[in-house]
This record gives C-alpha cells, structure tokens and sequence, in this order.
C-alpha cells in the first residue's frame, strides 16, 4: 500500500522524504520471541494477567491501550515495567538480531544520502549494542527511552531539531501506538508486516505504505534517488 509522496520543493528526482525514523523492537530487530519468553515473569512480578500461548496472535491484532485492559496491567506501575524490561533487555542484548535484510537496508539508506533517526521505548545503549557500530553510525539521532504513549513527543522532537516540516518525514513501525503518534504528528508512517502488531490490523490504519520486506523502506524513502544493487535477500519478505 502506497500514499502519495509528499513534496518537500526539491528537484525533480530527489528523494520524496528528507527524514527516515525508525523504530527499533519489531522494526529493526527481531524482538518478539524474547518478549514472548519474559512476559509472564514480568507479569507476575507487577501483578497483571499472564498471556497464554494460544492468546498470542489475538493480542497481536491490539493496540497498546487494549492490551493493557485486557492483561489488567496498573497504569500506575507502567514506569516500573518499562525500567525492569529496560534491564532484562540489556541483560539479553546479545541474544538479539536485527531482521534479515535491515543491514542492506540501512546501508542503502546511507549510500542515497537519507538522514535516520531512530525513536523507541527501548534504551539508546541497547539498541546501539543491538545494531553493532556500523549500523549505529548511521543513524543521526537518537530519542529513546520514550514512554509507552510518548513516541509523538519525541518523534516531534526529533523533526523540529531537523528542521524539517512534519510531511517531509517518514515515521517506519510495527506497532498500532505508532501510527497513532505519527497521525498525531503529521508525518508519514510507514508500517512494517513483520513485528509485534499483525499486518492486517496494521493495514486497516490504512497507513501511507505496508512495507513486506525491509529493502521497501529504501525503495519508498529514496524514490527515483534508489540504487539497485541491495543483495537479494534483502528483498524477500521477513
């Protein structure tokens, strides 16, 4: 699914985003599984629901404010929930890796001269540990540690110090709150078939593109500056 690119008054041929965002667990790396593993222990750490295996895929189809009605998490704890999955993130960062084709991805990104941005709710030291230097390098700036409901602050945040009008930036994640805090702030938002939210509740946001292999994000962000030559895997479908 394609929108119409936005203008942002450059020569013909330019790329149609001058800002590529990104989100980081579901969208870069591969997260899931590991989340999958630690939950219930959180869970009955803080005292909410814990999540059966065959309430799984269901609860992929939610946003954030309905899962946490549904597992009964207290709004009042999620600070502390954050901080502790903070610390088991770091705790297993070595476990972690990146999404077939996100290394081409990003590397394509840098050779066609897009500035990237990175903004999560996860830590700027996990996921630099995550990316590994070189992809780290590439990225811009990073707003991270944003709060469950915070991404639109830091998102607009991270366009006004780029000076950049909101429709000149593409905002790539895989969650319903990431849509949303892009809607709120008037980017693009890109959304990813292959992380944490199902690609049908995803789509029905209709959002400005459905991205099913990483290598779209650069063929969208670049436009007719794309250069071929990404290895092929980077295009198949995550």
């Amino acid at each position: 699914m394609s929108g119409s690119a936005p203008d942002p008054g450059s020569a013909p041929g330019a790329p149609p985003y001058r800002l590529v965002i990104l989100d980081f667990d579901g969208t870069l790396a591969d997260t899931f599984p590991w989340f999958c593993a630690v939950i219930n222990d959180v869970a009955d750490r803080y005292g909410f629901r814990r999540v059966a295996a065959h309430e799984t895929e269901a609860l992929r189809g939610l946003g954030a404010q309905a899962i946490i009605a549904q597992l009964g998490v207290p709004r009042w704890k999620l600070p502390a929930i954050a901080r502790h999955m903070h610390g088991l993130a770091a705790r297993d960062i070595a476990q972690v890796r990146l999404f077939p084709g996100i290394d081409a991805t990003l590397a394509a990104l840098e050779a066609g001269g897009m500035p990237l941005a990175v903004v999560s709710s996860n830590t700027e030291a996990n996921i630099r540990r995550a990316l590994g230097p070189r992809n780290a390098a590439r990225i811009g700036a990073f707003a991270c540690g944003a709060s469950l409901f915070g991404k639109a602050r830091r998102l607009r945040a991270v366009i006004r110090r780029a000076g950049l009008a909101p429709d000149a930036v593409l905002s790539v994640g895989d969650e319903i709150r990431d849509a949303e805090a892009a809607t709120e702030v008037g980017c693009g938002f890109g959304a990813v078939a292959w992380g944490y939210t199902r690609a049908d509740a995803l789509a029905a946001l209709e959002p400005a593109h459905l991205f099913t292999a990483p290598a779209e994000i650069a063929e969208v962000a670049l436009g007719a500056a794309w250069r071929p030559g990404a290895p092929p895997w980077a295009r198949e479908p995550v």
